[in-house]
């Protein structure tokens, strides 16, 4: 740079200063991941303590755990999902709040891979109540149960899953909603059998919500599938997770998943949406339960980024 040049350049920095110009500020970094918040973390605060209600929910995740996004459970309003008033009233909380929301999760609404053509068409029909509320409440999907009732053979059982859950589709699509399955006991609970699932489904609008914890296909047999492998299988179909927690150790790792391997399987599989806290641990409070699963979230994005 010639003195004409220099000094050119300076007297513009310098009128620039003076003109209280601030200089670019930082790139803010985007978080590979965002953390939510399902509420059957609070399911005994809700439906045993009686010490908060559903319309509470949004309240609770952004003034004591400062999370900005939550998964509602119908089971703790499960007479509301036809009350247009009290729908608009935890709209108005969420909107209040800065909350948004992400998914319902539906149980105990009938099988939708039930062997009875009837029973898994009334299934279908029960679900669509939830599903006008999803959208009501700004969810982008309905989280349900591949629930076959365990009769009929492992092809059988797919086949049926997938018809319940195509039925259900061709109304969540025109509502620009996903049907989406957790791994949640029995069959679905096998990872490979659900994304089997999936692929004869062939759906964008159809998914899994892979949880860390539901790996338990029978309990009372004590038959486990493997949980990473699981989680694997089933993240290429992911559009949420749940990050399930029941105890900590002192370090603050969660004692019945590595986190640090199991979010590496999340990462790799090239899933950036929200993470859900699922605490359901006995041995501390459903709020410290919380916040300690929100700790290592945030400590493992950390690690991983």
């Amino acid at each position: 740079m010639n003195r004409r040049n220099f000094l050119q350049s300076t007297g513009l920095f310098a009128t620039a200063a003076l003109a209280g110009c601030a200089a670019p500020s930082p790139t803010v970094r985007r978080e590979w991941f965002q953390i939510s918040l399902a509420e059957w973390s609070l399911h005994s605060a809700i439906r045993d303590q009686k010490t908060m209600t559903n319309l509470d929910f949004p309240k609770v995740a952004r003034r004591d755990f400062k999370v900005g996004a939550i998964e509602y459970v119908n089971q703790l309003f499960m007479d509301k999902a036809k009350d247009q008033a009290y729908l608009r009233t935890l709209k108005d909380t969420c909107d209040g709040e800065g909350v948004k929301s992400l998914l319902i999760m539906c149980d105990r609404e009938g099988n939708l891979g039930d062997p009875s053509d009837d029973k898994r068409v009334q299934a279908v029909e029960n679900h669509k109540k939830w599903a006008d509320a999803a959208k009501f409440l700004g969810c982008h999907s309905i989280r349900v149960n591949a629930a076959t009732g365990n009769v009929g053979d492992y092809e059988e059982q797919q086949k049926r899953a997938a018809d319940g859950l195509s039925r259900l589709s061709d109304y969540c699509q025109p509502l620009n909603l996903n049907v989406i399955v957790e791994n949640h006991g029995g069959l679905s609970s096998h990872g490979r059998w659900l994304a089997g699932v999936m692929e004869r489904v062939g759906r964008k609008t159809v998914g899994t919500l892979p949880d860390f914890g539901n790996f338990h296909i029978d309990r009372n047999a004590g038959k486990e599938y493997d949980r990473y492998l699981g989680t694997k299988e089933l993240m290429p179909f992911a559009k949420g997770v749940s990050a399930k927690a029941h105890a900590f150790d002192e370090d603050g790792n969660e004692t019945q998943t590595d986190y640090v391997r199991m979010m590496k399987i999340v990462k790799d599989a090239g899933y950036r949406g929200y993470v859900g806290i699922e605490f359901e641990g006995k041995a501390m409070s459903e709020h410290d339960g919380i916040r300690a699963t929100k700790a290592l979230l945030e400590r493992v994005r950390e690690q991983l980024a």
